[in-house]
């Protein structure tokens, strides 16, 4: 049996997700860094000693297939990280169906069925696990512009993350979120243009184009990729998991990042 705990991270090629895949690295575990982009994914293997792999999450068969892997291949599964993501700015009254669709898909239904993936593969094995689901403080609150479509997802993710936690907590699975800021990392894409600036004209706000495609936006909101704290991350030391309701109360913890914000 394989002694080192193993994780797999989504969207892991570059921003956060690199970030957490290093920091798990530091702490002992065997990372299995999964993108779309595959060279990105392999960058970040190799800097870390882990394993790369393309990974679209949108594709639940894919997802299942990643999971058992793991399991055929490590004989455990300790820690899932969802973190890939979209967002793309624009206002309400312009969020198409077809933007609103993939908005939901990546952000929120591939959160679900990556969770569901995960928590089968380590109920299989026996032993406890943790699954972590990227949100957003745009999850708490809809106070953010020109993200609607983004924020409804966030908003799923946190109640979705609540649901898992209680239902897995019998099986020795902990589930939290983690609450972000905006930072600068691949997932922003332009806004539209246009019309949405002569809005903000005449609303008597000063307009702001959105940055080009991986740079940070809004402008106003913008901080580095995060430095990982201490935080409540898995250590890949053994440790002495409590009752199904303490485990309860605590499900929902919150990873914590110390931010860095562009004066």
């Amino acid at each position: 049996m394989n002694q080192q705990k193993v994780a797999l991270i989504t969207g892991a090629g570059s921003g956060i997700g690199a970030a957490i895949a290093r920091t798990l690295s530091a702490r002992g575990f065997h990372v299995l860094v999964t993108d779309r982009d595959v060279e990105a994914a392999e960058r970040v293997a190799r800097e870390i000693g882990g394993e790369a792999r393309v990974l679209d999450v949108t594709d639940a068969a894919a997802v299942t297939a990643a999971a058992q892997a793991a399991i055929t291949q490590h004989e455990r599964l300790d820690v899932w990280v969802s973190n890939a993501g979209v967002s793309s700015m624009t206002p309400f009254l312009e969020v198409d169906a077809e933007q609103l669709t993939r908005t939901l898909a990546v952000n929120l239904q591939a959160v679900f069925t990556c969770g569901q993936a995960a928590a089968r593969a380590m109920v299989g094995t026996g032993r406890p696990g943790r699954i972590v689901n990227l949100a957003s403080m745009a999850g708490k609150q809809g106070r953010v512009p020109y993200l609607s479509d983004y924020v409804a997802s966030k908003f799923g993710v946190v109640g979705l993350t609540q649901a898992m936690a209680f239902e897995l907590a019998a099986s020795d699975i902990t589930v939290m979120s983690g609450d972000l800021v905006v930072v600068g990392d691949s997932i922003r894409r332009p806004c539209r243009t246009g019309r949405s600036l002569g809005r903000q004209r005449s609303a008597g706000r000063p307009p702001q184009r959105c940055a080009t495609s991986g740079s940070p936006t809004p402008r106003s909101a913008v901080s580095r990729p995060p430095t990982m704290s201490p935080g409540p991350w898995p250590s890949s030391s053994p440790t002495t998991h409590r009752s199904s309701r303490a485990r309860r109360s605590r499900s929902t913890a919150v990873p914590t990042w110390t931010e860095q914000t562009r004066r």
